[in-house]
């Protein structure tokens, strides 16, 4: 997901940027208010940093016309503890604040919390060519004939079905199936890989799954 962190102080631009790259965000940067919008609108991030203390435009400012346009998740970043700017912020519709001086550790987890909020209830059924999967009933058809998967198999079906577009890098997989931080071998994932392709053969789509050499896994178009 793309994040565009707005502040006038370089180090912390980078320092944010650091944090949010290792946590696998893309990231985007503004030094002033008016490249904020303009990067905001051209850009479409799924998250804003947004600095109060901005030189020409503040942020209130920046929120204000971004919020004329775009309902996207603002976190602002102020440099006291200070209750008027946080109410000011909350009031023009910011998701959350942090107080300077923070832990990127905390930026990120608030980050974090904020797109989960933000996100879309996952539809419980998911359709992709032939393909059909129930969520809820743990079922899958292919070509409307029922096909058994196990509890891995689904997960991972079901990961690579909610973003069809994209192809997941293999860490980034292993994350969604088994959660940040697993200790999951490349061995063990090929073998769920290995046994869906074989199952969903069978069935009669041998393709649908790809891999991408260097990136990832994907779902064929």
């Amino acid at each position: 997901m793309k994040i565009l962190v707005v502040d006038d102080d370089p180090q912390l631009r980078d320092l944010v940027s650091l944090a949010l790259t290792r946590a696998r965000f893309e990231t985007l940067t503004a030094s002033t208010g008016r490249q904020a919008v303009t990067h905001a609108q051209r850009e479409a991030p799924d998250l804003i940093v947004l600095d109060v203390g901005l030189p020409e435009m503040d942020g209130f400012e920046v929120c204000r016309r971004i919020r004329a346009t775009s309902n996207v998740p603002i976190l602002f970043l102020t440099a006291q503890d200070d209750e008027v700017d946080r109410i000011v912020g909350l009031e023009l519709g910011a998701d959350d604040y942090v107080t300077k001086p923070f832990s990127p550790r905390e930026l990120v987890a608030r980050i974090r919390a904020i797109l989960k909020r933000a996100a879309p209830a996952p539809s419980d059924v998911l359709t992709h060519g032939p393909l059909t999967l129930d969520r809820t009933a743990h079922r899958l058809t292919v070509n409307e004939r029922a096909v058994e998967l196990t509890g891995t198999e689904h997960k991972i079906l079901g990961a690579l079905m909610q973003a069809p577009e994209e192809i997941i890098s293999r860490p980034a997989l292993v994350d969604r199936i088994w959660g940040v931080g697993s200790r999951v071998s490349d061995r063990t994932l090929d073998s769920h890989l290995r046994n869906l392709r074989r199952k969903l053969g069978e069935a009669g789509a041998p393709a649908v799954l790809r891999s991408v050499h260097g990136v990832g896994i994907g779902l064929a178009p």
